[in-house]
């Protein structure tokens, strides 16, 4: 149950009502989710004061939050007062790795398809309106792509992310992209809801999605749909590398090599997880 005092706090801090309700609804669980997730995304470790400008919580909910993450061993409080992911989070990342079976029946798949083209192959799902990749294998090239499984991209101007949004039933893609921020990272970047669903429309047409130089100058992909038979998984499958090696003529030739590898891998989820519509 909440404290009274929280929301004391809450209005002293002069923070929205939509926050407030925001997290009335999900909850002291969501909350320290919520904490959990700016501390796991950071590049480094987090002091108190720059975890409190990231969050929507007041301070002393806060405290309480990182107190108990910490002596649950979720979150490590070092020397310098700063925050880090814990070594039970940690433990708890690598059961869900070892134990995804997704990732480990399109493993093979994603191997041939680099073996074929020689450069980055990406496996990600949609979450929301971002794209998390949980599987890589890495180009064979001496210059490669800087990617991290693990992390997040935007759904509009990724490979992976437009070739999900492809997949989903026509009501929740418009939920999805009525909730995205867009944002212009190069000047090929989809910056309307208008134009990303004219481009969706035309990945479900071909089957393919493409990301020419729309996330970062100079990486252009070629991805396609992946998705299970009632919908509750969407992803998507890519090859990416950098624009002076990849020609649009190369990456196009590599289209039904994409789409063969991401039927593949549907087939075999359907095989070993249930029924494929």
């Amino acid at each position: 149950m909440d404290n009274p005092a929280d929301h004391e706090d809450e209005a002293r801090s002069g923070i929205g009502r939509e926050a407030v309700r925001g997290r009335a609804d999900t909850g002291t669980l969501g909350k320290a989710i919520a904490v959990l997730d700016i501390v796991a995304s950071a590049d480094q470790p987090m002091r108190f004061t720059d975890i409190l400008a990231r969050s929507d919580q007041p301070r002393g909910t806060l405290h309480r939050q990182l107190s108990n993450l910490v002596e649950e061993g979720l979150l490590s409080l070092g020397r310098d007062h700063s925050y880090s992911v814990g070594i039970r989070l940690l433990k708890f990342a690598a059961k869900a790795w070892a134990g995804n079976q997704f990732r480990v029946i399109a493993e093979p798949h994603l191997r041939r398809l680099h073996d074929l083209t020689g450069e980055t192959v990406h496996l990600g799902v949609l979450r929301g309106n971002e794209v998390i990749y949980l599987d890589k294998v890495e180009s064979r090239q001496a210059v490669r792509m800087y990617s991290q499984i693990g992390n997040a991209s935007p759904v509009y101007c990724t490979g992976v992310g437009k070739a999900g949004l492809s997949a989903l039933p026509d009501a929740e893609l418009q939920a999805v992209v009525a909730s995205i921020r867009f944002r212009r990272f190069t000047d090929s970047t989809l910056v309307t809801p208008e134009a990303l669903l004219r481009e969706i429309e035309e990945i479900r047409a071909s089957g393919n999605a493409y990301d020419r130089e729309e996330h970062e100058p100079g990486i252009r992909c070629v991805a396609a749909p992946l998705h299970s038979a009632d919908r509750s998984f969407v992803g998507g499958l890519s090859v990416t590398g950098p624009a002076y090696r990849i020609s649009p003529e190369l990456l196009e030739s590599w289209a039904v090599l994409v789409r063969n590898a991401a039927g593949a891998i549907m087939e075999d989820m359907g095989a070993r997880l249930g029924p494929r519509t």
